[in-house]
């Protein structure tokens, strides 16, 4: 069982999200308010902590939503989830794996000019929201089995 670190919304795409104390999952939609937020496949993107503290080696002043992440993760491997897989989030919200990685923006975001790396294309997961709910830091993420 992980548990969500952040979460993390931003009224523009293309844009470093903010940490915000809640936010509503809207089932088929997002989170309501982000720009990410839509009628398709990349509803909500998550971001593993543990993968986010290997940058702030090299980058320490990073904060979370530089890397256009809504959820920020703890304790649960993002990186063995395939597309299909299910994550219930606190009580009532459910995402489904719907993409692994992406391209990242015009090959060069602020954290690869940095760096010489981002992990979002490689490490991001995108889903898609099957049961709507409030989502703030402090709540439990699991990976659900279904057959």
């Amino acid at each position: 069982m992980g548990v969500v670190e952040a979460v993390c919304t931003s009224a523009e795409k293309g844009t470093v999200k903010c940490a915000v104390e809640s936010a509503c999952l809207r089932e088929a939609w997002g989170i309501e308010g982000d720009a990410h937020a839509g009628e398709w496949h990349r509803q909500v993107s998550l971001l593993a902590g543990e993968s986010i503290d290997m940058v702030r080696e090299k980058l320490p002043e990073l904060e979370f939503g530089m890397f256009g992440e809504n959820l920020v993760t703890r304790g649960i491997e993002l990186l063995h989830l395939s597309i299909g897989n299910r994550l219930q989030v606190g009580e009532t919200a459910l995402l489904e794996v719907t993409q692994i990685g992406k391209a990242c923006h015009n090959g060069g975001c602020p954290i690869k000019t940095a760096t010489g790396d981002c992990i979002m294309p490689r490490e991001g997961i995108f889903c898609k929201v099957l049961e709507g709910g409030e989502v703030k830091p402090g709540m439990d993420i699991q990976l659900i089995v279904h057959h």
